[in-house]
């Protein structure tokens, strides 16, 4: 017979294999409740972007909230419906974890007025990411140089005054290899004796430097090239009036990009509105701002509110818009439709603003010049796949060019456009 122990440890076995089954078929249950619908995890995809979770939360990683992958599986799906929507009556009414993730993180979630098909949907988009990681996409070879040369729009200025420079280290060595030149020929002659008095008087004629300054040629040199480089100043001087490439102006409150575009990822759109149906971007105002601060105060768990999270509530308080200072700016004789670019041309925000997520302090990227612009309108592809209204453009550009149809071609380089 066994002895009871034996039993005991037995039954003990029996007992933890059961739970261990019983919990992971729950946990198989609870992630079978979310939706695996392509068009609803495209939804999903929206919402988490619409409703910046993305500014706390990634599939992932921990951010300034837990990483979302596999919260299916640790939380009951119910529980989460109803967490999203009231966290923080959750965390006064004592639910133990809830409690526990405000203890953990220092911080409560905004309620969110979504119904509960939208949060299954962002959770099918967490599911379907977790379990399809996003895979980064080689850099096309050929890329940056090909930016580059659109933004310089011609040769540097860097490049000529190192060609000037060049010139005129040129210049000084082939006079000096003339000097020696000249005097090994001298001495040569001066060894001669058939030389006539005249050839002889020529040969041991004395060099004189001050002589040599003042001939016309000399002094025909020396004015070509101070004109020369006079010119080239004035010009570079005009080509740069109202260009203000790498202007980063000190904001009345230290916004980081990086923090909030980079880490955060939060989409330009949520702050700048108006870039995909107005001319104007938008400057966001503070309501937008204290959608995620009226509840996140600090930075990196610091005690009390942040000197710069204050400003926010300042400005609230006194009704006033916070006078950020404008970096991006156009001359009023030219139109520019953020909307026609980001919406229709679907232009990346970066093509134009270069990488503000990577930036502490937004500063200006590209020159913003008309031949900057015009470069642009030569070297870009018009997108026409699936828009019929470039069916008619594409056959007429077709039956006469073999290249892809450009933005030039299409209109894009004429006057009108954007100045009338």
């Amino acid at each position: 017979m066994l002895s009871k122990k034996l039993l005991v440890r037995f039954a003990t076995a029996c007992l933890f294999v059961c739970c261990f089954v019983f919990s992971g078929q729950e946990a198989l249950a609870q992630r079978d409740k979310i939706p695996t619908d392509e068009a609803i995890i495209k939804n999903g995809e929206d919402l988490f972007k619409e409703y910046i979770c993305n500014s706390c939360h990634a599939v992932d990683k921990k951010v300034v909230g837990p990483a979302l992958a596999g919260v299916y599986d640790r939380r009951d799906v119910d529980w989460i419906l109803s967490f999203v929507k009231s966290p923080g009556k959750m965390i006064n009414d004592g639910d133990p974890q809830a409690v526990a993730l405000f203890k953990e993180y220092n911080q409560v979630m905004p309620n969110q007025d979504l119904a509960d098909d939208q949060i299954l949907a962002i959770m099918a988009y967490v599911r379907y990411t977790e379990e399809n990681p996003p895979v980064e996409a080689a850099p096309v070879a050929g890329t940056a140089t090909e930016g580059s040369a659109a933004q310089s729009g011609g040769v540097p200025s860097e490049y000529l005054n190192v060609i000037m420079v060049t010139l005129i280290v040129v210049l000084v060595l082939l006079l000096i290899v003339l000097a020696i030149i000249i005097n090994f020929v001298g001495r040569y002659l001066k060894d001669k004796k058939e030389l006539t008095e005249t050839d002889q008087e020529i040969v041991n004629e004395k060099f004189s430097i001050t002589a040599f300054l003042r001939s016309p040629t000399v002094i025909g040199i020396i004015t070509f090239l101070v004109v020369a480089l006079a010119a080239k100043n004035v010009i570079d001087g005009l080509y740069t009036v109202g260009v203000q490439q790498g202007y980063a102006p000190t904001q009345p409150i230290a916004f980081s990009h990086e923090l909030h575009a980079g880490l955060y990822e939060i989409d330009c759109q949520y702050c700048h509105t108006g870039v995909e149906i107005a001319k104007s971007a938008n400057i966001p105002s503070v309501n937008i701002c204290m959608n995620c601060h009226s509840e996140i105060q600090n930075v990196g768990g610091q005690a009390g509110m942040s000197p710069q999270i204050q400003k926010l509530y300042d400005a609230q308080e006194s009704g006033k818009p916070i006078e950020w200072v404008r970096v991006h700016n156009l001359p009023d004789l030219a139109y520019f439709n953020h909307s026609q670019h980001v919406t229709v041309g679907e232009i990346a925000c970066q093509t134009c603003h270069g990488e503000v997520q990577e930036m502490e302090v937004v500063q200006q990227f590209a020159p913003l010049t008309m031949g900057w612009c015009i470069d642009c309108h030569r070297n870009t592809d018009v997108n026409t796949q699936g828009n019929g209204y470039y069916d008619k453009l594409v056959e007429m550009h077709n039956a006469t060019s073999k290249t892809p149809m450009k933005v030039a071609d299409i209109g894009g380089l004429e006057c009108a456009k954007c100045h009338y």
